[in-house]
């Protein structure tokens, strides 16, 4: 396998983390190599909220839905925003924002597992009352909650998440999502 490959095979979306903080500079590596993200033009439509201190984390936990109680606990999360304004608008509805972010999430994604770290998003939080609980303008989209930290003890799991933890990764086989030349139903 590639040094590129090795962390994108090894990336999980994991819920037990130690309570260790994660150093400043670590952080500000994973959130640089998403900075390096192409965009559309080059604009770079993405904001990035890294929540470290304790009255902000509150903030932040305070608006998780309950299945994400496993990141209540966090020692830091990365709130994800872009505004549609801030790239290109295509026909067809392609507003690139969305999708300039998602490339940059997932190099954030492959710089946290090559720290050492997990670095779960989510999409399960009240994003109105997040935004307000930030102060984030109203023109920006709250995309994803990222639960960032290193691994730990699945204790506090329920045992539907412990399993979780240890289970083998289940994939949509590459052929279902994948075709050649031309769309294909599965049952084609």
């Amino acid at each position: 396998m590639s040094e590129i490959l090795d962390p994108i095979v090894r990336r999980r979306a994991r819920r037990a983390f130690e309570q260790r903080p994660v150093p400043p500079e670590t952080l500000k590596r994973v959130v640089s190599a998403a900075h390096l993200a192409p965009s559309c033009s080059n604009n770079q439509p993405w904001r990035f909220i890294v929540v470290t201190e304790d009255d902000a984390k509150h903030r932040v936990s305070a608006e998780l839905s309950g299945g994400n109680y496993w990141g209540v606990n966090a020692p830091a999360y990365v709130v994800v925003l872009a505004s549609l304004d801030d790239d290109c608008r295509l026909d067809d509805r392609r507003d690139y924002a969305l999708f300039d972010a998602g490339i940059a999430v997932g190099l954030l994604l492959i710089q946290a597992e090559a720290e050492g770290l997990i670095a779960h998003p989510v999409a399960g939080f009240k994003p109105a009352e997040l935004k307000a609980a930030l102060g984030v303008p109203d023109e920006y989209i709250a995309i994803a909650v990222i639960v960032v930290g290193f691994p730990g003890a699945d204790v506090n799991l329920t045992e539907k998440h412990r399993t979780l933890e240890t289970s083998a990764r289940v994939r949509k086989p590459v052929s279902s999502v994948s075709f050649a030349d031309r769309w294909r139903n599965d049952d084609t």
